[in-house]
């Protein structure tokens, strides 16, 4: 199982990488778990200086804009 960090403030880009990360994982068969953080402090302690943010397992992946999909996919099966 894959443990993904999405951070942001909450915003619809946020929602989007939230949706896109379920979206590639249910369509490669992997399990994810998914937590939001939105506290800026926790944020900047990730590295993140643009949102949103993407950690997977553990490793900051991407900020700023939303990923791609193809992307996505090479994160996850990592």
């Amino acid at each position: 199982m894959k443990s993904v960090k999405i951070y942001g403030p909450g915003c619809q880009r946020c929602d989007t990488t939230e949706k896109m990360v379920r979206d590639v994982a249910a369509t490669l068969g992997i399990e994810v778990t998914i937590e939001k953080v939105s506290d800026a402090k926790s944020i900047a302690l990730a590295g993140v200086m643009s949102t949103p943010g993407v950690a997977v397992d553990g490793t900051l992946v991407h900020a700023g804009g939303l990923p791609d999909a193809a992307k996505l996919e090479q994160w996850l099966t990592a």
